[in-house]
């Protein structure tokens, strides 16, 4: 067997539940590559096996490796896209983090963790991305996103009016600080801070989130996945924020963007113990009589 090892240059990615990754690797012989950075942060700090590979692109892991171990929180889970891309490696989210609704794993359960990969006692889940289809390569190679895209004001506090059809068919000028068009994954996360709903992995939808919006009436929507969604933007400064995940440029308000599925999904593993509802449930204190 063969693991990927990405993690960011953190603190909590030194500690003792982080060497007892290496431990059960090296324990059970198992071929590791490890993010190139990331192992020239830790080979002093952590003991690691002599016998080690690093990677640093998406071309060093396709074909090469079985799993892909994420170290940190749900932004370094987003930060793996780049490398797994439509290779099909599947991802475990191992949480040195905070939240963590993707990265589930904790600390305390590597090794179990590892010993589940073993033996395959885990279930994929196929995680729909957004893609955006126009401009190509808005953001280099990686067009596409797990959690969300979003629009935002920049240099001005004036309101941006962001234009919103669906299928060529006008839905609505939104006159706002910004748009969200959230995946079920990114449902848990910016849309969810701006009054989104929850969505269901594998629901096959996709949800529009406007952020504080001028009329209190617009509320967020969700449609299915199969529609082709297009935004042109207007405002008092000629340029505005793009953000796909973790990935930010600034682009001009002339530029129409056009918005879709993305022809390959991203595969996360789920352990045994696991699903979305213990996550919500856990992660969000649903049920928690703060009484006792």
């Amino acid at each position: 067997m063969k693991i990927a090892i990405y993690g960011r240059s953190t603190n909590d990615n030194v500690s003792k539940h982080i060497q007892s990754l290496f431990d059960k690797i090296e324990e059970c012989s198992i071929e590791m590559f490890i993010y190139k950075p990331f192992y020239e942060f830790i080979k002093t700090k952590l003991k690691i096996p002599k016998t080690v590979n690093t990677f640093t692109t998406h071309s060093d892991l396709k074909g090469n490796v079985d799993y892909l171990l994420s170290l940190g929180g749900d932004g370094t889970i987003l930060e793996t896209l780049t490398f797994v891309r439509d290779s099909e490696i599947p991802v475990l989210g191992i949480n040195t983090g905070r939240l963590g609704f993707l990265a589930n794993v904790a600390k305390e359960e590597i090794n179990d963790a590892v010993s589940a990969l073993i033996s395959k006692k885990f279930v994929i889940e196929k995680r729909t991305l957004l893609n955006i289809t126009s401009p190509k390569n808005i953001f280099g190679e990686v067009n596409y996103g797990l959690n969300e895209l979003t629009i935002l004001k920049k240099d001005s506090s004036s309101m941006i009016t962001i234009h919103t059809f669906i299928n060529g068919n006008f839905l609505n000028s939104y006159f706002a600080d910004g748009l969200i068009i959230a995946t079920p994954t990114g449902s848990t996360a910016y849309s969810l801070s701006c009054g989104g709903p929850l969505v269901m992995p594998g629901s096959q939808n996709f949800v529009i989130t406007p952020i504080a919006p001028h009329n209190l009436n617009v509320r967020p929507l969700v449609i299915s996945d199969n529609n082709i969604i297009t935004l042109k933007v207007e405002g008092r400064s000629p340029n505005y924020l793009l953000s796909l995940d973790s990935r930010n440029v600034v682009i001009d308000s002339s530029i129409e963007l056009t918005l879709q599925k993305a022809d390959f999904c991203i595969h996360l593993i789920q352990l045994e113990n696991q699903n979305f509802y213990t996550t919500i449930r856990n992660k969000l204190l649903w049920g928690l009589d703060k009484r006792i």
